[in-house]
């Protein structure tokens, strides 16, 4: 990763991170932070660890700009498409083994929630409140179009990485500790 790009991503989950996380008992960056952390725990590939830390990156882009992006205007009832805009923006940097996952996550929990019965009851209660802002849960035609796509097994990997990471006790290593890492996949 450039100097210049370790610095805008870093800044970015640093100053905005801080953030609270749509009614989840953690900040964005904690949330961030745990999924990473979930996923070098599990044996994840680089490229799905680096996916997993930065999944929700579009909810921080909003809150340095827009507020009709950020996070508060999901939660207020507007699709915010941050994992459209997270992976737009990571784009510059990452290729689609690290985007197309982050890109997916949302479309990953829809589809969840269509095949998997029990899924819903782990979601948390703003995650639930957002499914109904981000489509609710897919049609059948919907899951085995998204079931087909070349990066749907990886989507769901962070999803459920995503799901599991808001626990206010959890204390995962800090954003050092994922930089080398972000150096190495970066182009």
């Amino acid at each position: 990763m450039s100097t210049s790009a370790a610095g805008v991503v870093t800044g970015l989950l640093a100053t905005a991170g801080a953030q609270d996380y749509l009614g989840e008992p953690v900040t964005v960056l904690d949330h961030l932070l745990q999924a990473g952390s979930l996923a070098e725990a599990a044996g994840a590939a680089p490229a799905l660890v680096a996916a997993a830390l930065l999944h929700d990156v579009g909810h921080l882009l909003g809150e340095c700009g827009t507020a009709e992006l950020s996070g508060e205007f999901l939660m207020a009832g507007s699709d915010n498409r941050h994992s459209i805009r997270g992976a737009a923006w990571l784009s510059g940097w990452f290729g689609p083994e690290v985007t197309e996952p982050v890109r997916l996550h949302v479309a990953a929990k829809r589809y969840l929630c269509a095949t998997e019965p029990a899924y819903y009851g782990l979601l948390s209660d703003a995650s639930r409140y957002t499914l109904t802002v981000q489509g609710g849960p897919m049609t059948p035609a919907e899951a085995r179009e998204f079931a087909a796509l070349p990066f749907a097994r990886q989507a769901l990997d962070v999803r459920r990485w995503d799901d599991q990471a808001k626990d206010p006790a959890a204390r995962p290593p800090g954003l050092a500790h994922f930089l080398p890492l972000l150096a190495l996949l970066a182009s």
